[in-house]
């Protein structure tokens, strides 16, 4: 099995709390970042989602947090999709401090929404998979 799709995001002054550790809301940003290069690396830019009439949806997220990231840390976040049967799929997004330190994870459930109908594509794998020019990062 393929190591997971990542990214490196340096932690900004500007995204610290009052505590002066990461704001709890940034960390659903940076996953949101993690899945959009995913999405790109796999060729499935918002370009193409749109003139594919889709989008990908967020239907449940689940943060955990394990550590605090403090301003100019680095942290690299996963995104893996796991496809199974139905209009769903899950995604797991691990963060890790570059010394290999568990920070956080996010779990969540997605589907990919028709635009015009307004209602969740009912394989989106295969569409995901009609739409990527780059199967592996999405493991499709």
């Amino acid at each position: 099995m393929a190591d997971p799709f990542r990214v490196r995001v340096t932690v900004r002054g500007y995204e610290l709390d009052t505590q002066g550790h990461l704001n709890q809301a940034v960390y659903l940003q940076y996953a949101e970042h993690a899945r959009w290069e995913c999405l790109r690396a796999s060729g499935v830019g918002q370009e193409r989602l749109l003139a594919g009439g889709v989008g990908p949806v967020a239907l449940e997220v689940t943060v955990r947090y394990l550590r605090e990231l403090r301003g100019g840390d680095e942290v690299d976040v996963t995104c893996e999709f796991h496809w199974g049967e139905g209009k769903t799929f899950r995604i797991s997004q691990e963060f890790t401090r570059a010394d290999g330190t568990p920070v956080a994870s996010v779990s969540g459930v997605g589907g990919l929404l028709d635009l015009a109908e307004r209602r969740l594509v009912p394989d989106p794998r295969e569409r995901f998979r009609a739409l990527a020019t780059d199967p592996v990062p999405m493991s499709l």
